[in-house]
C-alpha cells in the first residue's frame, strides 16, 4: 500500500472539503497527541535535566495522575457516541 504524501496537494484539499467533520477530528487528535508528545519530552526532560532522576520520575507520575480523569472522561464522551451512533442507525 502507498504512503501519501506529507504535503498537502490539491486531492487533500477536496477531500477535506467534502468531509469536514472527519478532517476536524483528524486534526484534533493530531493535536492532542503533539501536546502530550510536547508534555512528555519538554516537560520530562527539563525536570531531569534540573532536578534529576528522581524528581523526573515524580514528574512522570504526577503527569499520568493528572491526566487520568482526562483520559477517561475522554473514554466516557467516546462510549457515549459510540451508543448514540449505534442507536441513531435507522
Amino acid at each position: 500500500m502507498a504512503r501519501r504524501p506529507a504535503a498537502l496537494d490539491a486531492s487533500d484539499f477536496r477531500y477535506m472539503a467534502r468531509d469536514l467533520r472527519r478532517y476536524a477530528r483528524q486534526t484534533n487528535f493530531r493535536l492532542t497527541v503533539g501536546f502530550i508528545l510536547l508534555l512528555f519530552t519538554v516537560g520530562i526532560g527539563l525536570i531531569y535535566i534540573f532536578y534529576g532522576q528522581g524528581g523526573a520520575l515524580m514528574g512522570l507520575v504526577c503527569i499520568l495522575l493528572g491526566l487520568a480523569p482526562v483520559i477517561l472522561i475522554g473514554l466516557a464522551l467516546a462510549v457515549m457516541e459510540w451508543i448514540v451512533q449505534r442507536a441513531n442507525r435507522d
